[in-house]
């Protein structure tokens, strides 16, 4: 059995817990961002519909920096100010105003826990992280607990990206971070720590100070208002200690906590030694042949060909440009006919191939795909008959494109 990580990397002195939650809020009240989830949550007296207010910010915070986030936020509680009003909306519109988001899932995922919540919930938001876990759609362990702590009061932690990396410089847990047997640790941490009278703040606040502060790299460590408890700034202070277990080093006997004995403290890095991350999985590399066919609308101006993607998988209901998946290693002239083939079921006549002017390429990363789209256009003559029982299709003017739920990767093409 592995041995069970020593108590010297966990909270365990109450007075130490104490002083840490009082110094974290201090410094929360005083230079905490202005955000507009938190000024709602802040103002709305109403306990669902803080609880909503919140819950989009956490959906759209995943995966999406603050900066982004803003103007998307304050578009959606414009056109969506209560969850009764996102679960009328019709998954087009939320697609919508979602384009250039990305992770578009997200989206779709929370307007139908929405209309659960109606539908089969009363419009009642659940009120524990337990049962928004449960019974909500999209929202897993880390959103439920924010929403609960923030919204509803519920003194339970939180763990994202931010506070596991504060949490792990805090202890010196140098052990692969996002393996089962930290990310169970480092619960057991956050709801030992949690402000029992503020949990919603002092939720923030250590995400706060993850997200200002104890970035990833050049951390402000001389600003940070917890830094008498990090034993990473105090190994880095002290150097490493003497070949004695203690607090700081105490990787003798197996500890599932420490860094691997193959990965030694690198002084030069100082407290950024922690976290430890697996090696990232490389995006698999994907091309996509992709056209823009072109022609003149009723009233002159240049209309595009736009379909929508399948209701399920990769950018699922967004339209696009008529495109068709290669082959790896497919010639440039072999590329043409598969796609004049692809392209005769949207025109209703063949295409000829040596038609089809490249245009050039366009790289697009997806979280797990290095997608490259080879770029080809099409300008037609007279009318198109679009067949209604393919994938649903519209010519649109480069305006209406823009306004469509389109994805960046199509906005570059």
């Amino acid at each position: 059995a592995p041995a069970p990580p020593p108590a010297r990397h966990l909270f365990s002195d109450p007075a130490e817990i104490e002083a840490l939650r009082g110094n974290l809020l201090a410094w929360y009240d005083k230079c905490k961002r202005d955000l507009p989830w938190r000024t709602l949550a802040a103002t709305e007296p109403d306990a669902d519909r803080r609880a909503y207010a919140v819950w989009v910010s956490e959906i759209m915070l995943q995966q999406t920096q603050v900066a982004t986030v803003i103007d998307y936020y304050n578009r959606w509680m414009q056109k969506w100010p209560t969850l009764q009003a996102l679960a009328q909306a019709s998954l087009e519109e939320v697609n919508e105003l979602w384009a250039g988001l990305g992770y578009y899932s997200r989206g779709k995922r929370l307007q139908e826990a929405a209309r659960k919540v109606v539908s089969e919930l009363a419009g009642r938001m659940p009120r524990t992280a337990e049962d928004l876990q449960k019974l909500l759609p999209g929202v897993g362990r880390y959103t439920a607990g924010a929403i609960a702590s923030i919204s509803y009061g519920q003194a339970t932690g939180v763990v994202d990206g931010n506070v596991i990396r504060v949490l792990c410089r805090l202890r010196c847990i140098g052990a692969d971070s996002s393996s089962p047997a930290v990310i169970d640790r480092l619960w057991d941490m956050a709801n030992a720590l949690v402000d029992r009278s503020r949990p919603g703040d002092f939720n923030q606040a250590l995400m706060e100070l993850g997200a200002t502060v104890c970035v990833p790299k050049a951390p402000l460590c001389g600003e940070c208002p917890v830094k008498q408890h990090c034993r990473a700034r105090r190994r880095k202070l002290f150097g490493k200690p003497a070949p004695v277990p203690d607090v700081e080093d105490c990787g003798v006997g197996g500890c599932p906590l420490c860094p691997p004995a193959t990965e030694p403290w690198d002084s030069s890095l100082g407290v950024t030694n922690f976290p430890r991350k697996a090696a990232k999985k490389q995006p698999r590399a994907a091309r996509t042949a992709t056209c823009v066919l072109e022609r003149r609308g009723c009233h002159g101006a240049l209309e595009y060909l736009i379909v929508q993607r399948p209701s399920s998988g990769l950018l699922a209901g967004l339209w696009e440009f008529p495109s068709l998946p290669l082959a790896q290693g497919l010639q440039e002239e072999k590329q043409r006919e598969v796609l004049a083939d692809h392209l005769q079921a949207w025109t209703g006549r063949p295409v000829a191939a040596g038609g089809l002017r490249l245009i050039g390429e366009v790289v697009h990363i997806f979280s797990h795909i290095h997608q490259t789209y080879v770029v080809y256009s099409l300008p037609l003559d007279g009318d198109v008959t679009l067949d209604p029982a393919l994938s649903p299709s519209r010519w649109v003017t480069e305006e209406e494109f823009h306004a469509s739920a389109v994805s960046t990767a199509m906005k570059k093409v």
